[in-house]
């Protein structure tokens, strides 16, 4: 049996994205469809209050796969939160700013309007030992790779500046389209009222 062709039939009878992968968005379409209900809460398993406060800010598209990866991550002993999602223009050039005209390192080369968060579709991680926030730590590099498992692009993958924490989900309709272009079509779709995903 060809497990890829039968994920991409059943992902084609949901009205998904036929890509192949059994992703959070695959499986809570399944249960929703065999139980009748949206995937509740509680089964959110190791996501923290904190982390889901923060996942509430992304689109709702984004969501399911912030949770997968802090489950997934938690299954092999890793204890990761969701410490920064959805962030305003001005935030972002705040941000920008630092480095620049503000003390501090460069954390970002994307002004207001110019990152992925501004449109809910990216957040950053931490990986904690207990309460205690590690920056840097090698499981960084494990849990990118669980993200791009499920599907995200990962900001370890850049090289401008490298990015280990950040995660973003790329919407289907900019599948080909350079980071640029998709990112003009999503100040596009801001300016116009129209959803970032769809």
């Amino acid at each position: 049996m060809d497990t890829e062709l039968v994920i991409r039939a059943v992902q084609r009878k949901l009205g998904l994205e036929e890509d192949g992968r059994p992703g959070p968005i695959t499986w809570a379409a399944i249960y929703s469809k065999i139980v009748g209900e949206n995937v509740p809460q509680e089964l959110s398993g190791n996501v923290d209050a904190r982390s889901e406060a923060v996942i509430q800010t992304l689109h709702p598209s984004a969501r399911p796969y912030a949770r997968a990866l802090v489950n997934k991550a938690a299954s092999i002993g890793i204890d990761i939160k969701v410490i920064s999602g959805l962030r305003t223009f001005a935030e972002q050039d705040k941000l920008y700013a630092q480095g620049r005209t503000t003390p501090g390192k460069k954390v970002t080369n994307a002004k207001g309007g110019q990152s992925n968060h501004n449109y809910g579709i990216a957040f950053d991680v931490g990986v904690f030992d207990g309460p205690k926030y590690l920056p840097n730590s090698p499981k960084y590099k494990v849990v990118g790779g669980i993200g791009q498992e499920l599907g995200l692009e990962w900001g370890g993958n850049w090289t401008s500046i490298v990015d280990q924490p950040h995660f973003q989900l790329r919407p289907d309709w900019a599948k080909n389209e350079s980071e640029r272009n998709m990112l003009v079509e999503l100040f596009r779709r801001h300016e116009n009222g129209l959803d970032y995903y769809a």
